[in-house]
């Protein structure tokens, strides 16, 4: 059951590697409609038996946001669904980064998916439909050492996302937030990931063993890239689609150890929570 007849009709940004390629070449596989943005306007992506329209996009460029976005929507006269897949990971304890490398992750993953949201809004609102699609992470929901300022960014992200779903619902507009885990794609590769230049001993322990764990994880994640789209095309096409779509074995195991601790704590400071409000005899 899907929400359009035929072909549906996708916005993706970042299709030159990782989820974005993948979900982009299962759509075309199937004979949906792709447009994909890189930063070249160029990307390897087999055709299949849809069609692929590629279009040039620095998500950190206001101005080109709104005209591309614009062209996308002109190029088949409507978008179904839009995932914005485009960002980067940057390594560092909270002290080590910089100013520069902190305001560009924000500048990509927050802003550059907040801008493309606000370009295509109008649109959507016209076609009273669609879907938004946020990929985020599972430091969005369960953030390790050595990974804040990214987990802040795509934080940042599903606080949006969180309130964007609900003024858009009257209007027949979806929202999903997908958090993986680790999948083989290359996103711990030198494209996709930076490091700060700052290594204190002090979080050797923490950031640094986080780092490290990282490193040696790289080409045998456990996620399959082909599941993930997969994934997250059933989660489009489903009746009711969901707010969260957790990805990958680790990303649900470590959500509910985190669910289940955020759960007991506000039980076990349940009685001074509510006492911080007036008597209600006092009001």
């Amino acid at each position: 059951m899907s929400m359009s007849i035929g072909p549906k009709i996708w916005l993706i940004t970042g299709i030159s590697r990782g989820f974005g390629r993948e979900l982009a070449e299962a759509l075309l596989a199937r004979g949906d409609l792709v447009i994909g943005t890189t930063r070249d306007g160029s990307a390897d992506v087999p055709r299949g038996a849809g069609r692929l329209d590629v279009l040039a996009l620095d998500v950190t460029d206001p101005q080109a946001v709104k005209t591309t976005v614009a062209a996308a929507f002109q190029l088949h006269g409507r978008i179904d669904v839009i995932v914005n897949n485009a960002g980067y990971g940057l390594l560092s304890s909270v002290e080590e980064a910089t100013d520069d490398e902190i305001a560009h992750v924000f500048a990509v993953n927050f802003h550059g998916t907040r801008r493309v949201i606000q370009a295509a809004l109008p649109h959507l609102r016209t076609q009273r439909s669609g879907h938004i699609v946020n990929i985020t992470s599972m430091a969005a929901v369960a953030p390790n050492p050595g990974s804040g300022y990214y987990a802040a960014a795509k934080m940042a992200v599903e606080g949006i996302s969180q309130a964007l779903a609900k003024e858009v619902a009257p209007l027949g507009i979806r929202v999903t937030l997908v958090e993986p885990s680790a999948f083989r794609t290359d996103f711990l590769s030198d494209h996709s990931i930076r490091r700060s230049a700052t290594r204190l001993k002090d979080y050797v322990g923490t950031a640094g063993a986080a780092h490290e764990r990282l490193a040696g994880m790289a080409g045998k994640q456990p996620g399959d890239p082909a599941r993930a789209a997969a994934a997250i095309i059933q989660a489009v096409d489903s009746p009711k689609p969901p707010l969260h779509l957790v990805l990958g074995s680790d990303a649900y195991h470590r959500t509910r150890e985190m669910l289940d601790a955020f759960s007991a704590e506000v039980e076990a400071w349940k009685t001074v929570s509510i006492g911080a409000d007036y008597d209600s005899a006092s009001q």
